[in-house]
């Protein structure tokens, strides 16, 4: 289910049903749409898909520890505001919370009113980057820094190409046909690109990032992305 355009996404990952709710309902009625991960797992799964404008990692889950995903999430999602939410409250738990690329850092107990003001103060730093990332199966687009990561690895694209990705990924979900995207791409005097060129650059882009299965041709209509 898609949430409130209106509304800003922030993904949890927290283990304790009742702490998640609490914190869920409390920001859901100030304007926020919020996710619950219990596991370091499934918080991947949910980034690698679609990055939030926030994230809130509690320290010990079953998978794992929170620093972990932090340093992860700074290497797949360099730009994600990422705020502590833990009972570990001794300074060295702090200080490796902030080496490990949290942005702040809440001990539990913690007042509702002070959390707020801490993602407050971090949206109006960070900006909302939730429309930062564009990702389909193992693709992850940087639109900040107009690359593209395949597999953990960059890949050096034609302009053609990114432009190509770009698009079939601010549609994913829905079937683009090849004259909506000859339209799209335009090059930079507006001239039409042709459709032999439409099919070249698709081949090309094909092979860079390994034949995805999450890039689908629709015969005689057009390409999809799906997960």
């Amino acid at each position: 289910m898609e949430c409130d355009k209106k509304m800003t996404d922030i993904y949890y990952v927290e283990d304790d049903e009742a702490i998640a709710l609490t914190v869920k309902e409390f920001l859901e009625k100030r304007g926020f749409y919020v996710s619950v991960y219990p596991t370091i797992a499934e918080a991947k799964r949910a980034l690698l898909e679609r990055c939030p404008a926030l994230a809130l990692v509690d320290w010990n889950l079953p998978d794992g520890d929170g620093k972990l995903l932090c340093r992860w999430i700074r290497s797949n999602r360099k730009e994600l505001p990422v705020i502590f939410l833990t009972v570990r409250g001794d300074s060295r738990d702090i200080v490796a919370g902030f080496e490990n690329g949290a942005d702040d850092y809440v001990v539990k107990p913690f007042e509702l009113d002070v959390l707020l003001s801490r993602i407050h103060a971090l949206q109006k730093r960070c900006g909302n980057v939730s429309e930062q990332y564009l990702s389909c199966g193992n693709i992850t687009l940087d639109r900040k820094r107009t690359t593209v990561i395949c597999s953990g690895e960059e890949l050096d694209l034609t302009h053609s190409e990114y432009r190509l990705l770009l698009y079939l990924l601010e549609n994913k979900g829905r079937t683009v046909t090849r004259e909506k995207l000859l339209e799209a791409l335009w090059d930079s005097n507006g001239n039409f690109v042709n459709d032999n060129t439409l099919t070249v650059t698709m081949k090309r882009l094909r092979e860079k990032l390994r034949r995805p299965a999450c890039l689908k041709t629709v015969r005689s209509i057009g390409y999809r992305m799906e997960d």
